[in-house]
């Protein structure tokens, strides 16, 4: 895999001009194919993380991308939702178990004492799904709140705010996947660990996801690993797909001929938070499908996730905490600065923050390097990384916010992530990084964005960018001097 700056053109066969027919290729031809012309196409949006009032400049990336690169689909890897806004305050659950006040959010302290949304115990260390659940969510009522007419009045008043919270998401999903449903694009979705936040289950957010003209998520009550699912009911009616829970599962691609399978794509919920402390990590079950994925697509796949892995790590350099541009490691590495590893790492790759994973390693990555069933892995919730590089034959990526509603790296570097794969090497696709400053130029809000790039890249090589004609090559990376000046105070990545 190449991390490039530049690609050849869409045939006008295929560039899917003003005719009404769908953006995407693979909409057109009933399930995700490579085109006539060799190529297939994917776009990853990381960390969108917006609360019901979506950013305008959020939906322009989301928009202005899809334009550029006409991908046959988008993959959204978690964290669509910031589960903390205050639009929540009624339903939040800081964590997936529950303690007397992880119902309890800024002004709704009193009331969420009241209702007790924390109440019934749920033994996890990480992963999402129908055992995540809360009293916020499963209808569980406290001692608390008493028995009777009290206890059916707390009900119902708690019905009522999750009824609300439903409705609040639904209005974020329509504006994120407005541009995707307008052109026609398929999309899959996972999740991270601010989605949940919001007081709904991954089941529910799933379900609110498929209103939506070219969702492909899978119902989970169709999980049988080993079985493919067609989803007749999508846009694409001759997708299948593996599902195992929701936000986990895999979809084939097909060659040009819409037979054989070429690769599959995984979407994984790398789960949210652990409760020995840090972030918590895939459940069991979804660690077992990633193991059979292999034999039941019968081809190399490629796994999208919200959540790093700590090998992550193996691409960066320890340097002393004086080196230019170095970062601190994130719990268990806090002790190390960094800097990218050159020689691991792609051209135009840059770090501007400590990869945030889980402390413990879950064996994903051995999951992964066993056997020849899977050749990358990309991820986003460090939303100030963009880097791409290799380690043990499988290329790791992270991927930075494409969103304006939390923090990250300067406005013009919010980007989503162009992946474009050739049938004649299917495992070895090229990667651009397609920002906001190139695609749309200045945002349009009036908020005072007070986010640094507190790193350059550490590699100043040409790039090719995949977006214009080859042969071209694009300049040079221009190296920013220092952290760009800014005023208040940041949002900062949520515990």
């Amino acid at each position: 895999m190449s991390q490039h700056n530049h690609l050849a053109q869409v045939s006008p066969g295929e560039a899917g001009e003003d005719d009404g027919r769908p953006l995407s290729v693979s909409a057109r031809l009933g399930r995700l194919q490579f085109h006539h012309s060799g190529k297939f196409r994917l776009l990853q949006l990381a960390d969108v993380q917006e609360g019901p009032k979506v950013s305008p400049d959020t939906v322009k990336l989301i928009a202005a991308a899809c334009d550029a690169s006409r991908p046959d689909l988008v993959v959204f890897t978690g964290n669509q939702l910031a589960g903390y806004d205050t639009a929540y305050e009624r339903t939040f659950r800081k964590r997936r178990w529950s303690t007397p006040l992880d119902g309890v959010y800024s002004a709704g302290l009193s009331m969420g004492g009241a209702l007790g949304f924390g109440g019934a115990s749920v033994s996890r260390t990480g992963g999402s799904g129908v055992n995540g659940g809360s009293a916020a969510s499963n209808g569980a009522v406290s001692q608390a709140e008493g028995s009777g007419a009290s206890g059916r009045d707390a009900d119902q008043v708690r019905h009522q705010e999750l009824k609300h919270t439903e409705d609040l998401v639904r209005r974020t999903v329509e504006l994120i996947t407005g541009p995707l449903v307008e052109r026609g694009i398929p999309f899959a979705v996972t999740y991270g660990n601010h989605d949940f936040q919001c007081g709904l289950d991954t089941d529910q957010m799933d379900a609110i996801y498929r209103e939506f003209p070219g969702c492909l998520n899978p119902e989970a009550t169709a999980a049988r690993p080993a079985k493919p699912y067609a989803l007749r009911g999508s846009v694409l009616p001759d997708q299948e797909a593996y599902v195992c829970q929701p936000g986990t599962f895999a979809l084939p691609v097909a060659d040009t001929e819409g037979k054989g399978r070429v690769m599959g794509l995984v979407l994984l919920d790398s789960g949210d938070y652990a409760q020995s402390g840090g972030y918590g990590s895939p459940s069991s079950q979804a660690l077992d499908f990633l193991g059979a994925v292999p034999g039941l697509v019968g081809n190399r796949s490629m796994v999208f996730q919200h959540m790093p892995l700590p090998q992550f790590y193996n691409l960066l350099k320890p340097v002393s905490s004086t080196t230019a541009y170095a970062v601190q490691g994130y719990r268990r590495f806090d002790s190390q600065c960094y800097i990218l590893d050159e020689s691991r790492t792609y051209a135009g790759s840059y770090l501007g923050e400590g990869v945030s994973c889980p402390d413990e390693d879950s064996g994903e990555f051995d999951i992964l390097t066993r056997g020849k069933g899977y050749f990358a892995l990309f991820a986003g919730h460090d939303h100030r990384n963009g880097f791409v590089g290799k380690t043990d034959g499988i290329v790791l990526g992270a991927t930075p916010t494409c969103g304006f509603g939390s923090y990250g790296p300067v406005p013009r570097k919010r980007a989503a992530r162009l992946f474009e794969f050739d049938i004649r090497h299917p495992h070895h696709p090229r990667t651009q990084l397609l920002e906001f400053g190139d695609l749309v130029g200045r945002p349009s809000s009036h908020k005072v964005y007070t986010f640094a790039m507190s790193h350059v890249p550490t590699s100043t090589g040409d790039a090719v960018n995949l977006l214009r004609r080859p042969g071209f090559l694009a300049g040079g990376l221009t190296a920013l001097a220092g952290l760009v000046a800014s005023w208040g105070s940041s949002r900062r990545k949520r515990p």
